[in-house]
């Protein structure tokens, strides 16, 4: 991406979509001895493409520098391992995939999902960036690569005899700053009659919802099925069918082949959530630029719940390590004096500090030790998850609550 420029389609980029202010890599996570030191932040400022629609940040650091040594591992969230099974189960049993077929996974993280082609006889090749996360994925035996996609790897797959009946990528297209070679590097290795499926963030989704907590500098673009049509058919790659998810606040499932493949023909699906876009008019640029304001207001709406709490004297923690809330913690400037300490359930996580924050990391036993009043959930996508597994926070009156859309205290 040229400075100032759309990613997608070159466009210059003069509109404001949600400006966060200035903050850290969220999944920089900071070691004792570092705590001293100079942190680096970077504008948090998101543009909209008054051409195209991506919404997009400018990119300020590397994806080398930032996914080459990650902290985020797949597993350790049961709900995003059972959605990752079900996913193997439905391909299966709607394309026949069976032994005689190669699944290609981009950003397979620790193998968190092709273990289940695996265990089904299925041979996969997984391609993830980060080394340390990768070795895990090896040692579960899956075949992993260590490298970031695009048409370079592409052509080196294909060069070694490879090529996919299925090429797919969780939570990666958000991730990737060249998107134009990055999509084509999909149509190189998949096969003729092969299919796609990536899933990402539904940009409606985080506009009704107000999730600008999931726009952080790891994330360099924010898709509308208009746009990500758009992109793919510009390399020659057809979009024939979309799935809503629930995932990570309300995701889609793009199914897309190689253009003139007769065998997919698209589903009406596609175009009856295009017009849905239409209609709540992300084909118009205002519908963007009033985005802003919505972010404000949470921020304030967040602050003055917190401040009434501390004067009540409450005890405040956070549940969850996540780069979504490593977002809010900086946009709304709350550290030490609002949060009282945060658990994780990951021990890659446990022992550090958030960026910019500061805050340690417990393990979830704490909370049973400090009986905090409230528990605030950072990744309120898996809020079911986290009120049942620290559901005994009731006993002593505790209570959760969910700062997206709205600060929320639950029952």
């Amino acid at each position: 991406m040229k400075t100032g420029s759309c990613r997608f389609c070159g466009t210059k980029l003069t509109h404001t979509f949600c400006d966060l202010g200035m903050s850290p890599l969220s999944n920089a996570y900071l070691k004792a001895e570092r705590l001293k030191g100079a942190e680096p932040f970077f504008p948090l400022h998101a543009y909209v493409c008054e051409r195209c629609f991506l919404v997009q940040l400018e990119e300020f650091e590397s994806p080398e520098n930032i996914f080459s040594d990650y902290a985020y591992f797949s597993s350790y969230s049961a709900s995003w391992l059972k959605h990752a099974e079900n996913y193997t189960i439905e391909m299966i049993e709607r394309f026949g995939f069976n032994a005689a077929h190669q699944v290609i996974e981009i950003a397979s993280n620790d193998g968190y999902l092709l273990q289940y082609f695996k265990e089904r006889s299925i041979p996969v090749l997984g391609i993830e960036p980060a080394a340390n996360v990768a070795e895990v994925a090896r040692e579960k035996g899956i075949p992993t690569r260590v490298c970031f996609f695009g048409t370079g790897t592409a052509r080196s797959i294909v060069a070694e005899g490879g090529q996919a009946d299925l090429l797919l990528g969780n939570n990666v297209l958000a991730h990737v700053p060249d998107l134009n070679d990055f999509v084509a590097g999909l149509k190189i290795v998949l096969k003729d009659d092969g299919v796609i499926t990536m899933e990402f963030p539904h940009l409606l989704r985080l506009m009704e919802k107000n999730q600008f907590d999931t726009i952080y500098h790891e994330h360099f673009s924010y898709f509308s099925l208009i746009t990500v049509v758009q992109v793919f058919r510009k390399h020659g790659l057809s979009v024939f069918d979309v799935q809503e998810l629930a995932t990570h606040g309300g995701s889609l499932r793009i199914f897309a082949c190689h253009e003139g493949n007769a065998d997919k023909a698209a589903t009406n699906s596609v175009e009856a959530l295009l017009a849905r876009e239409a209609e709540a008019g992300l084909s118009s640029l205002s519908t963007y630029l009033s985005f802003g304001e919505k972010v404000r207001e949470t921020k304030r709406s967040l602050l003055q719940f917190l401040i009434q709490a501390k004067k009540e004297g409450k005890k405040i923690a956070c549940y969850g390590a996540a780069a979504k809330g490593n977002t809010l913690l900086n946009y709304c400037g709350i550290r030490s004096d609002f949060i009282d300490f945060v658990v994780d359930l990951s021990p890659h996580k446990q022992g550090l500090f958030l960026p910019g924050t500061h805050l340690p990391i417990n393990h979830p036993d704490r909370v049973r030790e400090e009986k905090p009043d409230y528990l605030l959930i950072l990744p309120w996508n898996i809020k079911d998850e986290i009120t049942t597994q620290m559901s005994y926070i009731r006993e002593w009156g505790g209570q959760f609550v969910v700062p997206i859309p709205s600060v929320e205290v639950l029952p």
